[in-house]
């Protein structure tokens, strides 16, 4: 059975990106647009990864991991921040926050296909 991702970014065509290289690679994806979409659709979608951008309108990156951390049943789901941020203040408020990893944009199809490899075993 397919693991199910699910990508958020208020961009179109960064979420585009990502749910081609996911598909391909053989991953069900679910899209979200903002942090609160998010959170909305976790609750009737079982998502076995998040990918999710820091700043996004309505609930950014940081809330939204701080969030799902709280909720006892995606406590310990894999979230990895794809993001333009590179500054390790900010990669420290992720980690704080509950993030798995962090892959700074653009990336590069294999480099995000491989860190799911490493993380969903």
């Amino acid at each position: 059975m397919a693991k199910t991702i699910m990508t958020v970014d208020d961009s179109t065509s960064v979420r585009q990106m990502v749910k081609f290289t996911l598909s391909g690679a053989g991953y069900d994806v679910v899209e979200a647009v903002d942090g609160r979409d998010a959170l909305a659709k976790l609750q009737n979608t079982h998502v076995d990864m998040m990918i999710t951008d820091l700043n996004m309108p309505n609930l950014d990156g940081i809330g939204l991991i701080r969030a799902v951390r709280s909720d006892t049943s995606h406590k310990f789901m894999p979230i990895i921040m794809l993001t333009t941020e590179s500054q390790d203040t900010k990669k420290q408020d992720g980690k704080a926050a509950g993030a798995t990893g962090w892959i700074v944009k653009p990336f590069k199809p294999e480099q995000l296909l491989g860190v799911l490899k490493k993380v969903l075993g």
